[in-house]
């Protein structure tokens, strides 16, 4: 599972080595804070998931690691089976959201103190 650290300036999500095989990816994403439009949190982060896979790896609620590309822009998943997840909506940013699932969803959403 990912882990997420918060800064003053910006939000790292670090993959594990697994997630960044899966995905294709090299480097863990790291998103500058003002360019976090607002954080949710899911218990089913499944029928949050928009176009198509490219590239990464899914099997519906199993797993689903990777970039999704819709027509509006690209997503990035780390879902692993049903359980609790955060959506990170952004802006200017290489991607339009990620989806992570995650035990702390609501202690990452007090540590970023969005809309205050």
């Amino acid at each position: 599972m990912a882990s997420l650290r918060v800064h003053p300036d910006r939000l790292e999500i670090l993959l594990t080595r697994a997630e960044k095989a899966l995905s294709l990816r090299r480097d863990d994403i790291v998103v500058p804070r003002e360019n976090i439009r607002s954080v949710t949190i899911t218990d089913d982060p499944w029928i949050w998931i928009r176009g198509i896979r490219s590239p990464g790896v899914g099997l519906p609620l199993v797993v689903a690691v990777g970039t999704w590309k819709f027509h509006g822009g690209k997503d990035f998943l780390a879902i692993k089976r049903k359980r609790q997840a955060v959506i990170v909506d952004l802006i200017d940013d290489e991607f339009s959201r990620v989806i992570l699932t995650t035990n702390h969803a609501p202690d990452l959403i007090a540590s970023l103190k969005l809309g205050g």
